[in-house]
């Protein structure tokens, strides 16, 4: 390692000027410079690399390395990335990242998809050497990261240096208590419906903060999108170009505020409450309880220190991404549907998320990504701020 790499104190998420440390000190390195723009409030955009493989199913590497298990699972040559390549739909795919990591004893690491790309139904985890487990790497971890990568619903376009996942690095146990997160949320509001705090008697909490859905019916009101099937290309490298017509059907609630998810079909949805993240806290949405119902919300999980946490409005909503599995499953207004874990900073970010950082949805009142045209995003008769985590 180039720098001296020792920590203020034992517990916490890593905030950007400590993801530079731990880049000048090689725990994180590349062969090309990691750009200072990847460096995110409280995590790291991970870029591809310059090839792909087909692979025939998933896999972990278990008690031996991820080349030996490709060796078995690889269809195909790699596909070359440089140029721009085409991923299919259902296919699952393996993808070398840029980055490495040599972590030291006392930091674990922890990868998610970035909020664009959980948006796009691109489901993503990284997968390292000697693991039994997808997105969690272990302290003292020496070597390279793999991203698997399967379009749900879109056939993409992707290319060499392209980001679609995060990593988080964590000293110690950062998580914070729901006794906690309550008496924050009488300090600092955490959650808004409207331009009114929570009250304490709906803000439920069980190992993390509920969110619940946004299906209020009103005459001519979109709730969110459902994408459709057998769409055309969707090249990542284009922001702000597609039209969204193209590519999703709008979702209107029934009367009684209700909306039926057909089985495997893809949803994007909005959080009831607007979600505030002060500077000091990280949050990260936890897989959905499969007791509540039989289907899985929000692909992507980093909520970024400042996310929603502006003067200027109150809190900023979640894009929440939905699929229902087997049969079909009726959701209702402010149904509880997933949960926010909150962590500690292990100091406040010199960056936060939000407009001066180009954070791209921020006061969110659209669930699309980035790609798809911003005049052209509206939802509930307003128009979209395209601006997650």
């Amino acid at each position: 390692m180039s720098t001296a790499f020792t920590l203020p104190r034992a517990d916490g998420v890593l905030p950007a000027q400590w993801i530079r440390k731990a880049i000048g000190a090689g725990i994180v390195t590349a062969a090309d410079p990691i750009p200072d723009r990847n460096i995110q409030p409280a995590s790291l955009d991970l870029r591809l690399g310059d090839e792909a493989y087909r692979l025939r199913a998933s896999f972990l590497a278990g008690a031996t390395t991820v080349e030996r298990k490709l060796e078995e699972f690889a269809v195909g040559p790699p596909i070359d990335l440089r140029n721009g390549a085409i991923l299919e739909r259902n296919r699952p795919y393996l993808i070398p990242l840029q980055e490495r990591l040599a972590l030291p004893e006392n930091l674990r690491a922890l990868a998610n998809p970035k909020s664009s790309t959980g948006r796009l139904d691109v489901f993503t985890r990284v997968i390292t050497d000697h693991s039994f487990q997808f997105d969690e790497i272990r302290k003292e971890y020496h070597g390279q990261l793999w991203l698997e990568v399967v379009p749900r619903s879109f056939t993409i376009m992707v290319r060499t240096g392209i980001t679609l996942n995060q990593l988080r690095l964590r000293a110690g146990d950062a998580r914070v208590s729901d006794d906690e997160v309550r008496e924050l949320h009488k300090q600092d509001t955490l959650l808004y419906r409207g331009e009114t705090p929570v009250s304490l008697d709906n803000f439920r909490t069980h190992d993390g903060l509920f969110l619940s859905l946004d299906l209020r019916h009103e005459a001519g009101r979109s709730v969110g999108w459902e994408a459709k099937r057998n769409s055309r290309l969707l090249d990542l490298s284009r922001l702000d170009h597609y039209d969204p017509e193209e590519f999703w059907d709008p979702v209107y609630p029934g009367r009684d505020s209700h909306v039926v998810l057909e089985p495997e079909a893809f949803y994007l949805l909005l959080s009831d409450e607007a979600v505030r993240i002060p500077p000091s806290l990280a949050a990260e949405m936890t897989a959905y309880d499969p007791t509540s119902g039989e289907l899985r919300t929000h692909y992507a999980g980093f909520f970024d220190p400042g996310f929603g946490h502006d003067p200027i409005f109150h809190g900023s909503r979640a894009a929440l991404e939905i699929r229902a599995h087997d049969v079909a499953f009726a959701i209702e207004h402010r149904q509880r549907v997933c949960k926010l874990r909150f962590e500690r900073m292990l100091e406040e970010p010199d960056i936060t998320y939000g407009a001066g950082l180009g954070s791209n949805y921020q006061a969110q009142e659209a669930t699309l990504s980035k790609h798809f045209k911003f005049e052209r995003t509206k939802l509930g008769g307003q128009l979209a701020i395209d601006l997650e985590p």
